[in-house]
């Protein structure tokens, strides 16, 4: 069939290669090219910009904005014994659960950085439960860290009849 074609084999060649160069350009190369301008582009615009981490400008909102975090837990000590007994106990009011005993700040449980405060509430399962919920959504007293919930045992004749939920607060200094 080529054979009666009136071109020669050397242009049929040449408009071949040129055919294959067309075909990968346009699946391979040019893509290839675009990012790597797109790249080339970012590069510079990166270069004109410089040191993010050195714009005091951008340290001054990154630095408010994490106080603003940590503000949302951090507890004083003093307060603690004050103000935010007397709002859990509150809530725990709401709820019909008696706030059992507030333990004196032990060391074990004070770092630089961090203070431990546990809670003992007693009352009934449900009522624990709600209380537990409402103090997670309470603002200002610090984040429970753990709560364990200890229930009665069968045919137990002590004075502790019904569960008793303890609870470990952090705040942050």
């Amino acid at each position: 069939m080529f054979n009666k074609l009136p071109l020669k084999k050397d242009y049929l060649l040449l408009a071949g290669v040129f055919a294959l160069l067309l075909v990968s350009y346009q699946l391979a190369f040019k893509k290839t090219i675009a990012l790597w301008q797109v790249h080339h582009n970012l590069e510079e615009k990166l270069a004109l910009a410089g040191d993010v981490s050195a714009q005091p400008g951008y340290l001054n909102r990154k630095g408010k904005n994490l106080e603003s975090i940590l503000q949302l837990y951090r507890v004083d000590s003093a307060a603690f014994r004050n103000s935010v007994i007397s709002s859990v106990s509150l809530i725990a009011a709401r709820e019909n659960v008696k706030l059992l005993e507030v333990p004196v700040e032990d060391p074990f449980y004070r770092t630089d950085r961090f203070t431990i405060q546990k809670l003992i509430f007693q009352g009934d399962y449900f009522s624990l439960l709600k209380t537990l919920n409402n103090l997670q959504q309470a603002a200002a007293i610090g984040v429970i860290r753990s709560a364990a919930l200890k229930l009665p045992e069968r045919g137990h004749t002590s004075e502790l009849k019904t569960p008793v939920l303890e609870i470990l607060f952090l705040s942050a200094r």
